[in-house]
């Protein structure tokens, strides 16, 4: 269901700030470093799941200091919805996977069914090794696919959360912290 802006500002006026801006490049920070520790010699082809992994996979690309490949997929089981339904591709990565170290990047790790299925494609076009890395995990025990990704930035409540590559109905991915909704904009 599409809001308009005004909309927008009132559900991020009432939201709650749960991590910031200093607190997510730390974690980033991390991941970048376990990244480059598994994948800095193996001249991978890194990922990025459009449109919510586009900035942590911004902000990592910055981070990984050594030769890799950039790529990206457009697969997603939202819209405009806050039930994930179907997996939709949009875009297949245009790099050819056979024989390549994938690291795919999204935003955030909420059922796993999305981030599964896209491990799933990678593995049947022959990659050799496939991971993931998600700014954010959802701790809400309802993983129905993945469980859990190889490098994760932050463990986030059971709530409906935006920013960072996030949205909130579409608007919001460009915030610079990580943001709960409040329970009646939820």
């Amino acid at each position: 269901m599409a809001i308009t802006a005004e909309e927008a500002n009132g559900v991020l006026s009432r939201a709650e700030c749960l991590f910031d801006d200093q607190a997510v490049q730390t974690v980033i920070d991390q991941m970048a470093e376990k990244i480059t520790c598994d994948l800095g010699d193996k001249n991978p082809l890194v990922i990025c799941v459009l449109t919510g992994g586009i900035i942590i996979t911004s902000e990592l690309l910055k981070r990984l200091n050594f030769p890799l490949d950039v790529d990206y997929l457009h697969a997603s089981r939202y819209g405009e919805k806050i039930v994930g339904e179907t997996l939709h591709w949009h875009a297949r990565p245009k790099k050819p996977l056979e024989g390549r170290h994938v690291l795919i990047v999204d935003d955030i790790l909420d059922m796993g069914l999305t981030l599964a299925q896209v491990v799933e494609y990678c593995k049947a076009q022959n990659a050799k090794d496939v991971r993931t890395a998600v700014l954010a995990d959802k701790a809400n025990g309802q993983q129905k696919g993945m469980d859990k990704a190889d490098y994760t930035g932050l463990e986030l409540p059971d709530r409906y959360v935006f920013g960072y590559g996030m949205d909130y109905k579409l608007y919001w991915r460009n915030l610079t912290g990580i943001y709960a909704a409040s329970k009646d904009d939820e």
